[in-house]
């Protein structure tokens, strides 16, 4: 490797590996398709190694680009350790952070939060990014995270400070038309909401005894804001976080003796928290204060 080496590189090698193509890397990166082929063809040529395959449903990686991926990671992660402590050195707390959540957290729990933070912290702006990776974190694509599950890389901390409780529903007019389940065995006759790669509702089925197929479900998606205006539009019985039915009148929970155990929700934020009075202020106020929204 010589010492002109270009770093933009890696970023480009590692947004292909994790996205599995060229677009997805390039939309990843904000950047474009073509950018990103030539940088990774320019790795290839000063490595010597071929990192990809390039086949018809995306980029394959070779064993070379797998060996080289924690590399390249470690690489990343120290250059976004050096810019998170040149940020964190400046003083204050005007700037802006950047959130992270999964889509109904910050389609419906975060805005009137955010609402009421800008009252109480008029000096910070906010980018909300609807999202699910915990990479965000990682690659400096976010300052905070709200996550339904735990990190386990050493570089965060994250803080479990509420719950999301769950129920089953339907609107009132499906129930007026098909009649309004007792058991959870009558579910089965019923138009069931699903997902569609995502098999936690097929597992959910399975662990009180009742082993169903995908076919079960009539209506199938993994997009959770889809999911939940299908059950608001009467397309059948689904499984909704208990914050999300409230805020319509028209949905019936169903079958309160189903016990769905309830998914924590996570605030995480880097180690460095404490050399960003910024950032600090924000996870304070959202630690209090989503809880209550919840």
């Amino acid at each position: 490797m010589n010492n002109d080496f270009d770093w933009r590189l890696i970023r480009s090698f590692l947004a292909a590996l994790d996205r599995g193509s060229l677009l997805g890397a390039a939309k990843a990166m904000g950047s474009t398709q073509p950018t990103v082929g030539r940088h990774i063809g320019e790795l290839e040529s000063q490595l010597g190694v071929v990192l990809f395959e390039r086949t018809g449903r995306g980029l394959l990686p070779t064993e070379m680009a797998l060996r080289l991926a924690d590399s390249a990671r470690a690489m990343e992660s120290n250059a976004n350790e050096l810019a998170r402590s040149v940020s964190g050195a400046q003083s204050g707390r005007a700037g802006t952070v950047r959130i992270t959540a999964s889509q109904p957290v910050a389609c419906f729990v975060l805005p009137p939060v955010l609402a009421q933070m800008r009252l109480a912290l008029p000096e910070i702006q906010v980018e909300l990014v609807a999202s699910n990776q915990v990479s965000n974190l990682l690659r400096r694509e976010a300052d905070i995270a709200l996550r339904m599950v735990q990190p386990d890389q050493v570089s965060l901390v994250a803080k479990r400070i509420g719950k999301v409780t769950l129920g089953a529903y339907a609107h009132r007019d499906y129930l007026r038309r098909r009649g309004t389940p007792r058991r959870m065995e009558d579910l089965l006759a019923h138009e069931l909401v699903g997902g569609d790669k995502d098999e936690a509702m097929v597992r959910g089925f399975a662990s009180f005894g009742f082993p169903v197929t995908r076919e079960a479900f009539a209506f199938r998606t993994d997009d959770l804001i889809a999911y939940w205006e299908a059950v608001r539009s009467g397309l059948g019985v689904g499984f909704l976080a208990d914050y999300l039915a409230r805020m319509d009148s028209q949905l019936i929970a169903l079958l309160p003796m189903i016990r769905i155990p309830p998914l924590p929700i996570w605030l995480t934020v880097h180690r460095e928290i404490r050399t960003s009075p910024r950032i600090r202020a924000v996870y304070d106020f959202l630690a209090t204060a989503v809880p209550r929204a919840l």
